[in-house]
């Protein structure tokens, strides 16, 4: 057990590595400039104009909306106020925390008058959570205290019911998060009662009888956020417990969505149900922002490098690409293969409305709009983890400055400054007052296969899919410098399609686009994305050596880095025109079975990082031709 942060203790299961608290890590470089570019846009400016984060929210003691969105936008309104130091973004966060944290009643219960769900309450506390790392405001705990034990009173009589069962986790986190922190009985108490009413996910991520497109149908199970949010659940049953049966569950949950659902950015589908494996089908942004912090969970609770690996994935592909690249409009669904975003009944969605891939305030439904806040600024918090042998790990990997405590007390201050994903290196410079000595665990992803790290002199190879020691004395200045060779791989797809990625990143042909506004105003206006050049190619790809196949070109990061000019890699590949596959239900049709033959003359196809694109074609037809 770390000696410095707080983490699982008995009678909980020991977890792998303790998250830092809030402002610990403070990001650089193009990390910053994102979460700079989502405060200039809606999450900035959402009260000024959307009604349910305004003046008159329940959770500010109004009488509007009093369920989940005021907690929703203040889990990631917190810790992207704290992380820019931004004063304006923290008086706001204040307002709404001193609100929620004079509401509470005499009985435990808090919130607004109107909601008597436990649901948003549990959203509310992993806000609270993070405020308290941040501020240490003494009001949070015994809130928190005197809430656990209303749950544990309170729950046999007044059982979870609909969202709150299968969503029980995200309240579960917040009661361990209490007990490791003041050993409070009732907190633990009310952690086992959640997971006993709660939905068994373990048990549904083992058998998996959902492995179809879903039908136009509400079910719980299916539901692509709640699934999302899943995926970390059996990781906290197995924290409480022990058995190895949830922990194996966690693997299980992930193989089986994949399997079925998975899209290539290490997402799954679900528009607003598990989809299926077609890339025209959708993928909800709440389930996105989700899967990430299920993914910072199991980092930290089960240690396995691999969840890194999936966290980045997700974090520099689905998350950008889901948003304008200033961050003013966000879709609901988005699709790997996105040649048309329209307001159109005549879709491919399972139940979303007919607005749900175009660009907006409000597309399809608000929840959305009040949860995705949390993406970035959560990924930049949980870069870097405290370890048990009183060390840091590097659990993901973007430009940030980590202030922690190690072995012996010692403060220390490491710079990381890296273009990655853009670019394959690092470089981290170690601060210190005095020397030191304590562990560096790197994660070496596990796609780079002849990655090294080099330090006062040394070079040592990194093993693909694991974490690397690195335990010495440190002085001021010492420094590692990192390389993960990026390959670039082949993927099979849908009906034998191809995509192509390099190292973290999937890349993308962009298709030339024309926004067309339908509703609202500028700059939070309602947007169409029409496509202006020609999408339906093949590529001609070497499967087993794709380096033989491309060509990859850099250039100096544009501004937004996630925009179609702003993307500072392009890879280029040979491709023909496939006549036969068209536009269907608003959306790229059908994927041709490949390999496809196609006598269209060969031209030059570029690509570019998916997370850059707003309208693309990510899983291609393989032509018939090496």
């Amino acid at each position: 057990m770390n000696s410095f942060y707080p983490a699982n203790k008995a009678p909980l299961k020991p977890s792998a590595f303790c998250s830092l608290p809030l402002g610990a890590i403070l990001p650089k470089g193009w990390l910053r400039r994102q979460l700079q570019i989502q405060a200039d846009g809606l999450t900035g400016h959402l009260h000024e104009f959307w009604p349910d984060l305004g003046a008159d929210s329940g959770w500010l003691g109004g009488c509007g909306e009093s369920w989940e969105r005021g907690p929703y936008y203040l889990d990631g309104l917190v810790p992207i106020a704290f992380l820019l130091q931004d004063d304006a973004l923290i008086r706001r966060a204040k307002q709404w925390m001193n609100w929620m944290l004079e509401s509470q009643k005499g009985n435990g219960w808090f919130g607004p008058e109107r909601n008597n769900d436990w649901w948003p309450l549990g959203v509310a506390l992993k806000a609270m959570t993070q405020f308290y790392e941040a501020t240490a405001d003494g009001r949070v705990m015994p809130l928190m205290q005197r809430f656990f034990e209303c749950v544990s009173r309170d729950l046999p009589s007044r059982p979870l019911e609909s969202w709150a069962v299968y969503r029980w986790a995200d309240t579960a986190i917040s009661a361990i998060w209490l007990a490791n922190r003041t050993s409070d009985k009732n907190a633990l108490k009310a952690a086992h009662m959640l997971m006993r009413q709660g939905y068994d996910w373990a048990r549904n991520f083992v058998t998996f009888a959902y492995k179809e497109r879903s039908s136009g149908y509400f079910q719980h199970e299916t539901h692509v956020v709640n699934n999302a949010m899943a995926v970390k659940t059996p990781g906290i049953s197995y924290a409480l417990t022990g058995d190895e049966f949830f922990r194996e569950a966690v693997y299980k949950a992930i193989e089986n969505l994949d399997r079925f659902h998975g899209q290539v950015t290490g997402v799954f589908s679900g528009d607003e149900h598990l989809a299926g494996l077609n890339p025209s089908q959708g993928t909800e942004l709440c389930a996105v922002a989700e899967y990430m912090f299920s993914l910072e969970v199991l980092l930290e609770l089960l240690g396995d490098p691999i969840f890194g690996d999936r966290l980045e994935k997700i974090a520099f592909n689905a998350l950008p690409a889901t948003f304008s690249p200033d961050m003013w409009a966000h879709q609901y669904d988005q699709q790997a293969n996105q040649v048309l975003c329209k307001n159109d009944e005549d879709n491919w969605w399972v139940n979303n409305g007919p607005e749900s891939n175009t660009f907006g305030v409000e597309p399809n439904f608000g929840c959305c709009t009040a949860n995705m806040h949390q993406a970035w600024p959560k990924l930049a918090s949980h870069l870097w983890m405290a370890t048990p042998d009183d060390g840091l790990a590097a659990v993901v990997w973007a430009p940030c400055t980590v202030n922690a405590v190690v072995r012996g007390g010692a403060q220390v201050k490491i710079e990381v400054d890296t273009n990655y994903p853009f670019e394959e290196t690092a470089a981290l410079t170690i601060r210190v007052s005095e020397p030191v000595a304590f562990p560096i665990h790197l994660r070496c992803p596990i796609w780079s296969k002849d990655a090294f790290a080099s330090a006062a002199g040394k070079k040592k190879d990194l093993i693909p899919g694991t974490f690397t020691m690195i335990e010495r004395e440190w002085k001021d200045g010492d420094t590692i410098e990192l390389t993960f060779p990026m390959p670039t791989a082949a993927e099979r797809r849908f009906r034998g399609s191809v995509s192509l990625t390099r190292g973290p990143l999937v890349y993308s042909m962009p298709i030339g686009e024309k926004w067309v506004k339908y509703r609202g105003e500028e700059p939070h206006a309602d947007y169409e994305i029409y496509p202006t050049t020609q999408w339906n190619y093949g590529l001609s790809v070497n499967i087993y050596h794709p380096e033989e196949s491309v060509q990859i070109q850099t250039k100096p990061m544009g501004d937004p880095v996630f925009s179609p000019d702003g993307a500072p890699i392009e890879m280029f590949v040979k491709g023909r025109i496939v006549p036969e596959w068209q536009i269907e239900h608003n959306a790229a049709g059908l994927l041709p079975e490949s390999p496809v033959k196609s006598s269209e003359p060969l031209q030059t196809v570029k690509l570019i990082p998916y997370g850059c694109t707003n309208l693309r074609v990510t899983e291609f037809p393989l032509l018939d031709e090496i």
